[in-house]
């Protein structure tokens, strides 16, 4: 932002020096050529009213002393012929007298009383000129005629040091103005790299160097401190929830284990009747602890602020889906691993296992007997630093319109037939966001839900890896972790 600025002080100084300078510069060009031609027009007449009295008293010997003396005086080439064309005296002693050079244009023209002058190149001044060529006359007698060349180099000097003398006040204009520029965007820049960097402190989830309230403009004096007012609040308010999500857990997990004890031992002095009842007050009871635990994994998720790192996807996947089997086979359900092997992608510390985890769970509880379910995983299509996790099922599947609102927490499909929380996907989808991926849920071939999670690959592969055999895990047996007893995720999801 400096650099920004200075070049915004600095784009804007130069405009106004050109729109000063060039006009100027070029004014001031002008007058000195205009000065220059109208002093060598004048200069050339007053030597020719000298030089007709000389020719007109017969005086011609006094001429070349004469064309000498001025060419000495002004550095200018002079030629004086009479009224014949005939060379009377050179300056330079370059043409020998007595020279007819009336067949010349100038000569001429001044011959007949007409002066002339113009701009060209000279070989005796070896360079441009201004040439004048004037008439010695009397009235309607003309006696002789003075040619009189001045070099050019002799103003365009000046013009040139004018020049140079006006780049040197812009280039030490430019140069104060870079020194004030610079200043001055350091102190407006300081408190909005403040602001950056308290703003990365609190994304990270403590601010522990709030900027400075008393350096730059007023209106950044008032922005950081409406800030870190806002910061404070704003950590306090997540130390609050943070608090409540670490207490709230135990605080509410004690009275419904207690609640669903003394239900239990109802059970031997209730009538047969009311046993359907009970039953279902135990459920409705499970069903809040496990919203309860998913409400609290959500709450943990928000405010998380852990980094992405590189996961082994197909050995998470491998991993979980040895895990499931011992679920899937009791219900004559099979578990199919597809698709060649990725390598690393990002995710958050144990995302993955909670995404596979509540997608298993939700497809198993909607597969029939005798189907089966499949993990795939592709490179996502037009997109090499993507890869795509499938989880599909061969069960009812869902509309589009309760696909769209299936990420809703506490939906549930109305002809849902479990007792799911309805926080299942949108624990998956919080997750995967927090890796940098997403979820989407799609029709699945031939029937059935497709979940897919895209997430970004630790690396970018250069050739396409070699393929997985298809692996068939409907009768491996598995060994449920105890840790899932008090997990926060709800392993045992329906679709919502």
């Amino acid at each position: 932002m400096t650099r920004r600025l200075l070049l915004s002080y600095l784009s804007l100084t130069l405009l106004v020096l050109l729109c000063l300078e060039l006009p100027f510069g070029y004014v001031y060009a002008r007058g000195e050529m205009s000065r220059f031609t109208s002093g060598g027009q004048q200069a050339a007449v007053m030597l020719a009213e000298v030089l007709e009295e000389k020719v007109e008293r017969q005086a011609t010997d006094d001429v070349p002393t004469l064309v000498a003396d001025f060419a000495r005086r002004t550095g200018g080439h002079v030629i004086v012929v009479n009224r014949n064309g005939q060379l009377l005296a050179d300056s330079r002693g370059t043409i020998a007298a007595g020279t007819d050079l009336s067949t010349q244009a100038d000569i001429a023209t001044a011959l007949r009383n007409r002066s002339t002058s113009a701009t060209r190149q000279d070989a005796t001044l070896g360079g441009t000129a201004f040439v004048a060529t004037v008439p010695g006359a009397s009235g309607a007698t003309v006696r002789c005629a003075v040619r009189i060349s001045y070099p050019v180099s002799m103003v365009t000097s000046k013009v040139h040091d004018a020049w140079l003398v006006l780049a040197a006040v812009g280039l030490g204009v430019l140069a104060a103005v870079t020194l004030i520029a610079l200043a001055l965007a350091r102190w407006i820049t300081r408190p909005v790299r403040a602001l950056e960097h308290a703003t990365a402190q609190l994304a990270d989830g403590t601010l522990t160097d709030p900027p400075a309230t008393d350096l730059g403009p007023p209106e950044l004096r008032r922005l950081a401190a409406a800030f870190v007012r806002t910061a404070t609040r704003l950590q306090h308010l997540l130390k609050a929830q943070h608090a409540f999500a670490s207490e709230a857990s135990h605080q509410l997990k004690t009275p419904l284990t207690a609640l669903r004890l003394r239900l239990e031992n109802f059970e031997p002095h209730l009538d047969p009747r009311a046993q359907g009842s009970l039953d279902e007050a135990v459920g409705e009871v499970e069903r809040l602890g496990r919203m309860v635990q998913g409400l609290l994994a959500l709450a943990r998720l928000e405010n998380a602020a852990t980094t992405p790192e590189a996961t082994d996807l197909d050995a998470v996947v491998a991993d979980r889906a040895g895990v499931w089997t011992a679920f899937a086979g009791e219900q004559y359900v099979d578990i199919a691993v597809v698709g060649p092997r990725i390598g690393e992608v990002m995710a958050i510390p144990g995302a993955l296992e909670q995404i596979i985890d509540n997608l298993l769970s939700n497809a198993l509880r909607v597969s029939p007997p005798g189907t089966t379910l499949t993990l795939a995983i592709a490179p996502a299509s037009g997109n090499p630093g993507m890869v795509e996790l499938h989880v599909m099922d061969q069960g009812p599947g869902m509309t589009e319109a309760q696909r769209e609102r299936a990420f809703d927490r506490f939906w549930r499909a109305s002809d849902t037939h479990h007792e799911g929380t309805g926080l299942g996907l949108p624990i998956v989808q919080q997750l995967a966001r927090a890796s940098g991926g997403e979820v989407v849920l799609l029709p699945a071939p031939g029937g059935g839900l497709d979940a897919v999670v895209r997430l970004r690959l630790a690396r970018t592969p250069n050739t396409l890896p070699g393929r997985r055999p298809r692996s068939r895990l409907g009768t491996r047996p598995a060994t449920v972790p105890s840790s899932w007893a008090d997990s926060p995720v709800p392993v045992r999801e329906g679709h919502q």
